[in-house]
């Protein structure tokens, strides 16, 4: 996977990593961890998986 910085991004990334003595990947590691973790718990999140869920279901079953 890539992902593109804004130059001010890329420098303002670096200088938390190295700050925080880590890696630049394991800083946008717990960044994508933290956010997905957010994610799951929030109810908007939830209420629109569980639909998306339904929908492929619904296909799934017009398919036999």
């Amino acid at each position: 996977m890539t992902i593109r910085l804004s130059a001010e991004q890329a420098e303002t990334l670096e200088t938390v990593a190295t700050v925080d003595d880590l890696a630049v990947v394991e800083v946008i590691r717990a960044a994508i961890a933290e956010h997905v973790e957010a994610r799951t718990h929030d109810f908007e999140f939830q209420r629109s998986l569980r639909e998306r869920i339904e929908r492929a279901q619904a296909m799934l079953r017009h398919e036999d």
